[in-house]
C-alpha cells in the first residue's frame, strides 16, 4: 500500500496538469518559451506517473485495467473482471 502522502501529491499533480493543459498548449503553439518558463512544473503532463488506482502501486501497473498486477490477479482469479479467467492448457 502506497503512503497517502505520495497518493495525494499524485492527485494534486493530475490537478495541476488539467488547470494548465490549455495555457501550456496555447504558449508551446505560440513558441512562447520565456512565458513557458513560469508555468509550475508539476503542470507538465511528463511528471505524472501512473499508479494502481486501488492501492497507489507505483510498479506493476496495468495500463488496460488502470491497476496493479497484484491486484488484478486476485481480482481475475475471484472472478470480478469480466473476460478474464486463468489460462490453462
Amino acid at each position: 500500500m502506497a503512503k497517502e502522502s505520495m497518493k495525494a501529491r499524485e492527485r494534486k499533480r493530475q490537478k495541476m496538469v488539467e488547470k494548465y493543459a490549455a495555457k501550456r498548449a496555447a504558449l508551446k503553439e505560440a513558441g512562447d518559451y520565456q512565458a513557458l518558463q513560469h508555468i509550475p512544473r508539476n503542470a507538465s503532463p511528463v511528471r505524472l506517473h501512473n499508479r494502481c488506482q486501488l492501492s497507489g502501486r507505483p510498479k506493476g501497473y496495468m495500463r488496460q485495467f488502470g491497476i496493479s498486477r497484484i491486484n488484478f490477479r486476485e481480482m481475475a482469479l475471484k472472478g470480478l473482471i469480466p473476460g478474464v479467467k486463468k489460462a490453462s492448457w
